[in-house]
């Protein structure tokens, strides 16, 4: 479905330009990043409402949901740009959800965010090369002008850039160029996490394909962890390993890439599938649109039960009184009361009605 190419396997795969690793590529199930039941309030407004993900090394991870779903918040609270409300943030096992300045410090060197807006995030007072050398004043020590040029100069063509940019302002850059600085920027801590939140959004769709075929050489050469913070599921299909779907402060199904696409179990993911285009026009028009009814609901006031039943087409009282909890469905978890161990799920975008499935709660039967 998606209109990016699919990534290559790992293997062969081309690298980003000037590529120069930091390191092997890091596989396997190692937990680099862990949320237990986080939650993050602003006053009345429950942003984030009990979300627990495992983000590992070596893979990316997609956190996705329409906006004000709650994503770029679980992003902030990550890198402790706001502090939050309850739950633990563990990196590496270690808890570092309140910490000092001086252990803050240490976090920052680790976890690394680029933001949707490289205009917004990058000072236009400063030269790009003030910029992207920031991080390695966090890490200490002395280093001669010499050296961190040579940093810098590595830094930029890791990205893809000259060394020659360094002596320029941001606002003298394209928008793709000012995110490869961002990227640049971000990655000279050399994070164990980077946080890439909507780093694509503001960009025209021919360089955000690029920016996205550099962000899987990096992450494929230095093998960082990587939450991908994003409503673009095309973006999401080419890029993830893994994928978290949010709405309204919580997590409501979690799985592979392929377990995902191939058979999403909650009716929200459903309807965010349907809503993204496919690169194929006689697909396109074959396919039937899904009314999910109502707006997003405020956070200040979510609904009772499934937070989703406002707009789900397949809510019933079980889903007015009761919390869906996230339970297994084949590959997969989902927090929907007609899901089944099984893998089997009601289909929405296949035009189904309320009248024709049962909870699976109240029977325990396939819907």
């Amino acid at each position: 479905m998606s209109v990016f190419k699919r990534r290559a396997a790992q293997d062969d795969r081309p690298t980003a330009g000037h590529v120069l690793p930091a390191g092997p590529a890091a596989h396997g199930n190692e937990v680099v990043l862990e949320l237990q039941d986080l939650v993050m309030h602003f006053g009345a407004v429950r942003a984030v409402d009990g979300v627990s993900l495992q983000i590992r090394r070596g893979k990316v991870t997609a956190l996705v949901g329409e906006s004000g779903s709650g994503k770029s918040t679980v992003g902030r609270c990550i890198v402790r740009l706001v502090e939050p409300t309850g739950g633990q943030v563990l990196l590496n096992g270690a808890d570092v959800t309140h910490l000092s300045r001086a252990q803050m410090r240490e976090h920052r060197r680790d976890v690394s965010i680029v933001f949707q807006d490289p205009a917004g995030s990058l000072d236009p007072r400063m030269l790009v090369g003030d910029v992207v050398a920031e991080p390695l004043q966090l890490q200490g020590g002395r280093r001669s002008r010499k050296e961190r040029s040579e940093r810098v100069a590595e830094g930029l063509q890791r990205v893809g850039l000259r060394p020659e940019v360094a002596r320029r302002y941001p606002h003298e850059l394209s928008g793709g160029q000012r995110q490869r600085v961002s990227i640049a920027r971000a990655l000279m801590s050399e994070p164990k996490i980077l946080i890439a939140d909507e780093p694509t959004s503001a960009l025209d769709v021919s360089v955000q394909a690029s920016v996205l075929n550099l962000l899987a050489d990096l992450q494929r050469d230095i093998g960082f962890a990587c939450l991908f913070i994003t409503h673009d599921l095309s973006a999401v299909e080419y890029l993830a390993d893994d994928i978290a779907v949010m709405y309204l402060g919580q997590l409501v199904e979690q799985g592979t890439r392929e377990e995902i696409f191939a058979r999403p179990r909650h009716p929200y993911t459903q309807a965010l599938l349907a809503a993204a285009p496919v690169a194929d026009p006689a697909r396109q028009r074959e396919r039937r649109p899904v009314l999910l009814g109502d707006d997003l609901p405020s956070a200040m006031d979510p609904p009772s039960g499934c937070r989703f039943h406002t707009r789900c087409p397949l809510a019933v009282a079980q889903c007015v009184e009761e919390v869906p909890a996230l339970r297994k469905s084949g590959g997969a978890v989902a927090a929907c009361h007609f899901v089944h161990e099984d893998g089997s799920a009601p289909d929405i975008r296949a035009g189904h009605a309320t009248s024709a499935v049962t909870p699976a709660a109240t029977t325990g039967s396939p819907a």
